[in-house]
C-alpha cells in the first residue's frame, strides 16, 4: 500500500518511476524545478483555500509531474518526499546548484551592500542559495541579492545539536504544515532541526516514529536524555533534559518549552497516550 503522500500518483497520471506499481491513465516523466519564494505552500488541492500540508523552502527542488494551467503545479519535493500542489510562480528551472544555507532563524535580502536599503525579502532557516561572490560582509547571489555572511553557511556545514536548533524556535507561532520561523508544527520542527545537523528527516510525525532512531524499552523511559523524541498519536516533542521538552503545539499555539511531566498529564488529559520514545 502507497502512502499518497509520498507517492505522485493520481487516477489521471503518475510519476514515471511507479509504472508497474500504480494504476494510471498515464505515466509521465516530470521535470526539475527549484523554488525561488522564501516560503512556498504545498497544498492538497491547488487552492489557497486547501489545506496546508508542508512547505518548501527557498532552493529546494522539485519535480513537477502536472499543471492544471491555473497557477498550481503538482510535483514531489526531493528533500523528504512530499507530494503537493504548490504555485506555479514560486518555482523556476534550476540555474546553478547551491552552494551555501541560511543558517540565521531568519536573514533579510538586500538589494545592494548596505543594511540601510529596504529589503528585497526574507529568507529562513534551511533555505539554499547559490552564492556568486563576496562583497565586503555581504554574500551576493547569482540573481544579484546581498545577504549578510554571517547568516549563512556552507552546504556542508551542520549545527552540532539539533535540540539547539529547535530551541531557537522558541515564541514560533504554530502553523498546522509549517516548517520555518514564520510557522512551524511539531513535526516540522523535528525536521528542520534534525535536517540542519545533517540527519534527514521524514516530514510528519507517524514517518518520523517509523523511521528516526531506536524505540526504548519501558524500563528506559525512566532515564531520558537530550535529544530523545516522544510521540503521541498525531503529535511530537524533543527532548531538552531530564525534566523539560521542547515542541510545537497547538495547544499554546506556539514553540514552547514545558516540563515533560505536566506536558504528558495534560495531553493524556486530552485523550491521548505516549505511543513511543525514541532515542536516535
Amino acid at each position: 500500500m502507497h502512502d499518497k503522500r509520498l507517492t505522485p500518483a493520481r487516477g489521471d497520471l503518475a510519476a514515471r518511476y511507479l509504472e508497474g506499481e500504480v494504476t494510471a491513465d498515464r505515466f509521465v516523466e516530470g521535470e526539475e524545478f527549484e523554488v525561488v519564494d522564501p516560503v512556498a505552500p504545498v497544498r492538497e488541492q491547488p487552492s489557497s483555500s486547501a489545506m496546508l500540508m508542508t512547505e518548501a523552502l527557498r532552493g529546494e527542488c522539485v519535480t513537477v509531474y502536472d499543471r492544471n494551467g491555473e497557477g498550481w503545479a503538482w510535483g514531489q519535493l526531493a528533500s523528504d518526499g512530499y507530494v503537493g500542489w504548490l504555485p506555479d510562480a514560486a518555482l523556476m528551472k534550476p540555474a546553478a546548484a547551491p552552494t551555501h544555507t541560511v543558517s540565521a532563524l531568519r536573514t533579510f535580502a538586500f538589494p545592494g551592500p548596505s543594511i540601510k536599503l529596504p529589503p528585497a525579502g526574507t529568507l529562513v532557516l534551511g533555505s539554499k542559495l547559490t552564492i556568486a561572490r563576496e562583497d565586503g560582509s555581504f554574500a551576493v547571489t547569482r540573481d544579484g541579492t546581498f545577504l549578510p555572511k554571517t547568516h549563512l553557511a556552507l552546504l556542508d556545514r551542520h549545527e552540532p545539536d539539533f535540540v539547539a536548533v529547535a530551541e531557537r524556535f522558541l515564541d514560533t507561532p504554530y502553523l498546522w504544515g509549517g516548517k520555518s520561523s514564520f510557522g512551524i508544527d511539531c513535526s516540522g520542527l523535528v525536521q528542520v532541526s534534525l535536517t540542519a545537523a545533517g540527519t534527514g528527516c521524514p516530514r510528519d510525525s507517524d514517518m518520523q516514529q517509523a523511521g528516526l532512531g531506536r524505540a526504548l524499552e519501558p524500563h528506559e523511559r525512566s532515564k531520558l536524555q537530550r535529544g530523545d523524541l516522544i510521540f503521541w498519536k498525531g503529535h511530537v516533542a524533543i527532548v531538552r533534559d531530564a525534566t523539560t521538552m521542547v515542541h510545537a503545539n497547538a495547544h499554546h499555539m506556539a514553540t514552547v518549552v514545558e516540563p515533560i511531566e505536566q506536558a504528558v498529564a495534560r495531553i493524556k488529559q486530552a485523550g491521548s497516550e505516549i505511543v513511543a520514545i525514541k532515542r536516535l
